[in-house]
């Protein structure tokens, strides 16, 4: 089953930065990483749905166009607000997802640490809304925590098998350590060219 909103509101309730993702150099490493395996210099339009506090979404801006980046908990919503404040082009909003997908469409869409919170009917719901929202030629970046966590449905290398056998998606690049997975994608029909055949070097 998908994890209730009730148990994010209660750990934003005990720490207004739950994860430590403003603090820790574990997690400042992975957005570098997970931003550098972009293979796009720039995105007219982002999606960024669980932002939590706005820590990578500050630093997906610098990268983008629009983003629009969404938190289920009021609490985080409000804290990415102000950690983004002041960024050109960027929206933060309480939305609930699946159910309050956006009605746009996006050339870069970042599951990051998120879709281990879903059970397979909402999980599978999000891959063919991000699938069928992701403009031709457009990445979705997916990012997930390897350790045990016993209150997630599934694990992060559970998410990145799902990821990988699902129709329609063609994986462009992929990190792994012992610590998280950080792999993207796109649509398995479009350009599958690496950075620099398209870049016209290679």
């Amino acid at each position: 089953m998908t994890l209730d909103t009730g148990y994010f509101r209660d750990c934003y309730a005990a720490s207004a930065d739950p994860w430590g993702l403003a603090e820790r150099w574990y997690e400042a490493r992975k957005y570098a990483l997970s931003l550098a395996l972009l293979p796009a210099e720039r995105y007219a339009a982002a999606f960024e749905p669980g932002c939590s506090i706005g820590i990578l979404s500050a630093q997906l801006a610098a990268r983008c166009g629009r983003l629009l980046a969404c938190d289920a908990v009021p609490e985080a919503v409000a804290s990415a607000r102000a950690n983004t404040a002041g960024l050109a082009g960027v929206q933060v909003e309480r939305r609930v997802i699946p159910h309050e997908w956006p009605q746009q469409s996006f050339d870069l869409i970042v599951f990051s640490e998120l879709l281990y919170y879903f059970g397979d009917a909402d999980l599978n719901e999000v891959l063919r809304l991000g699938i069928g929202t992701l403009r031709p030629g457009g990445h979705l970046l997916a990012v997930h925590w390897r350790h045990p966590a016993p209150d997630h449905p599934r694990t992060g290398d559970e998410v990145h098998e799902v990821l990988a056998g699902r129709a329609g998606l063609a994986r462009l690049a992929r990190y792994r350590d012992p610590d998280f997975t950080a792999e993207v994608y796109t649509h398995a029909d479009g350009d599958l060219r690496s950075v620099a055949q398209t870049g016209g070097i290679a």
